[in-house]
């Protein structure tokens, strides 16, 4: 699926975060228990474009992108950080109904779903985290540059889109990426609200957000699936945070770096779908 027909089947819903009513645009797929993935930055649901399928053969799933990210609002003035996501996923389970969900979170898409594990014990039946920011592992000195007011106002559109194209070729392990999924990545930001939001959810990258729980809490099912090349967050927090959680595996996927999903995505999928299935 293109990144055109993926907008084209989004859907649309709106989420309180703290006063604020928020437009979050998701994919749906499938049906059964409720299965929410949830990306990382600077990228935004589509990153999950090769499992929605055989996951949804057996749950109801749902792709959302974060506020402030991919196509959900983006105006400015509200919080972006992953105390506020962790609000937009509690939002999207009463939306759908469902007392309880199995999650999967990758980048900062995994630190909200430390987060929500934590505080929702026992609305998480099943967890996967992938190469999620974790302890204080995060802010990446380059993500946290652009939220730095000054940073990003020297910057225009196309200079953003630079600096991100070639951080996506610089960080995937492909010596010939995919142009098609960068592209997919960056198409978001390609406007000036779109880099003053970036910007917005750079400077709320917040290593208390993390620090302020204890993983040990978590009582989920857990599967540690991660990057075994990835630079951006080690897979040493991986192996912390299964020696933390009592429930966890730990499964490197091998010659995969912080994108792991995009550099081995059949090992992924197939991983991820056995996990959950099982």
């Amino acid at each position: 699926m293109s990144y055109e027909e993926w907008t084209a089947a989004q859907s649309s819903a709106t989420v309180d975060v703290d006063r604020h009513s928020l437009e979050v645009r998701y994919l749906e797929a499938g049906s059964g228990p409720l299965l929410v993935l949830l990306h990382g930055i600077p990228t935004s649901s589509y990153i999950w474009r090769n499992v929605v399928d055989p996951l949804s053969e057996s749950y109801r799933v749902v792709v959302p992108d974060m506020v402030g990210y991919g196509n959900s609002a983006m105006r400015d003035g509200f919080d972006r950080s992953i105390r506020a996501q962790e609000q937009v996923v509690e939002g999207l389970r009463t939306e759908f109904g469902a007392e309880t969900i199995s999650y999967v979170g990758h980048d900062l898409g995994g630190g909200v779903g430390l987060r929500y594990a934590v505080h929702n014990p026992e609305t998480v039946d099943q967890l996967v985290l992938s190469d999620a920011v974790s302890y204080d592992s995060w802010p990446v000195e380059a993500i946290a540059d652009l939220g730095i007011p000054a940073n990003i106002q020297s910057m225009s559109v196309s200079e953003v889109r630079t600096f991100l194209e070639g951080t996506f070729q610089q960080t995937l392990i492909s010596d010939n990426p995919d142009q098609s999924f960068i592209d997919a990545m960056i198409a978001p930001w390609n406007s000036e609200e779109g880099v003053l939001s970036l910007s917005r959810d750079a400077i709320a990258t917040n290593t208390n957000h993390t620090t302020e729980i204890d993983p040990s809490e978590i009582t989920a099912d857990t599967l540690l699936l991660w990057g075994a090349n990835d630079q951006a967050q080690p897979i040493s927090y991986g192996e912390r945070l299964q020696e933390d959680i009592e429930n966890a595996t730990l499964t490197p996927v091998e010659n995969a770096s912080h994108w792991v999903m995009q550099d081995q995505p059949e090992t992924y999928r197939d991983e991820l779908v056995a996990f959950l299935t099982s």
